[in-house]
Order: C-alpha cells, then sequence, then structure tokens
C-alpha cells in the first residue's frame, strides 16, 4: 500500500510563509487565514507535508483498507491561487457554496485567488460545517 504524503511535520509555520510565498498580499492573506482558521477550528495550525498548513486532525480509512489522518480544515498558499481544504460534498452542505463568492471548485478544495475574493463568513460557516461532518462521521482531534 502507498505511504501517504501528506502527513503532519514539525517544520515552522511561519518561516513556510515568509520563505514559500513571494507575494506580499498572499503572505497577509495567509496570516490571516491562521488566524481565522485557529479560532473556527480552536487547533494551532501545524504543516502537513511541505505546503499545507492544516488544523486539528481526523482518522479516515476507507473500503479499500486505506487509512490514515488529514487535517480537519486547512489551506495551501499555491502561486496561482490559495487552496482551501474546508468542504465536505454533501448535499446539506452545497447551498453554502452560493455567498461564498469568486472561486474555483476542485476535486478535494476550493481554489480563491486572494482573501478578499471570496465572503469569510460563509467560510467560516462552511469550515464550521466541514469540522462538524467529519466530528461525526470519523475518529476526530475535535471531539471533546
Amino acid at each position: 500500500m502507498a505511504k501517504n504524503k501528506t502527513i503532519k511535520t514539525e517544520a515552522s509555520v511561519i518561516d513556510f510563509i515568509n520563505t514559500y510565498v513571494d507575494n506580499e498580499q498572499k503572505k497577509t492573506d495567509s496570516f490571516q487565514l491562521i488566524e481565522l482558521m485557529s479560532k473556527w477550528s480552536g487547533f494551532e495550525p501545524k504543516m502537513w507535508g511541505p505546503t499545507i498548513i492544516g488544523f486539528g486532525s481526523y482518522h479516515y480509512k476507507y473500503a479499500s483498507g486505506h487509512e490514515g489522518d488529514a487535517p480537519l480544515i486547512g489551506f495551501s498558499p499555491r502561486k496561482t491561487a490559495f487552496s482551501l481544504y474546508v468542504y465536505s460534498p454533501i448535499e446539506k452542505h452545497k447551498h453554502l457554496l452560493e455567498d461564498l463568492g469568486k472561486f474555483k471548485m476542485g476535486k478535494a478544495c476550493i481554489y480563491a485567488k486572494k482573501l478578499s475574493d471570496i465572503n469569510v463568513v460563509t467560510l467560516e460557516k462552511i469550515s464550521k460545517a466541514t469540522i462538524a461532518y467529519l466530528n461525526e462521521h470519523h475518529e476526530c482531534a475535535c471531539r471533546n
């Protein structure tokens, strides 16, 4: 079975942003996302793999037997857009996308060029709905 590439590391989130992100607006947006996602999730940011900043964690196991851990929510400040890992594609969450703003939907994430392109209140609702979904369906660090 293939080994998971996206695992939590001890790398510094601040060092990653300061060395990887070469656009000042994207740096500012990254630090704002860290503040917001920490507040929404109740977890401090951690690096997951070389480029994903994640908050909290959950354990998944597929029918195929593949299993691993992943952040509850997170983001990556990619060169062309932010990859926002905040969405569980279930029917009752789809309506939240209507008020999100300017974004593109990927298979596993939402892409936004800058934080000002999206509605932060809606992003919070999506993030919290995802955390609730993961808490209900997986072994999750979000359980108290």
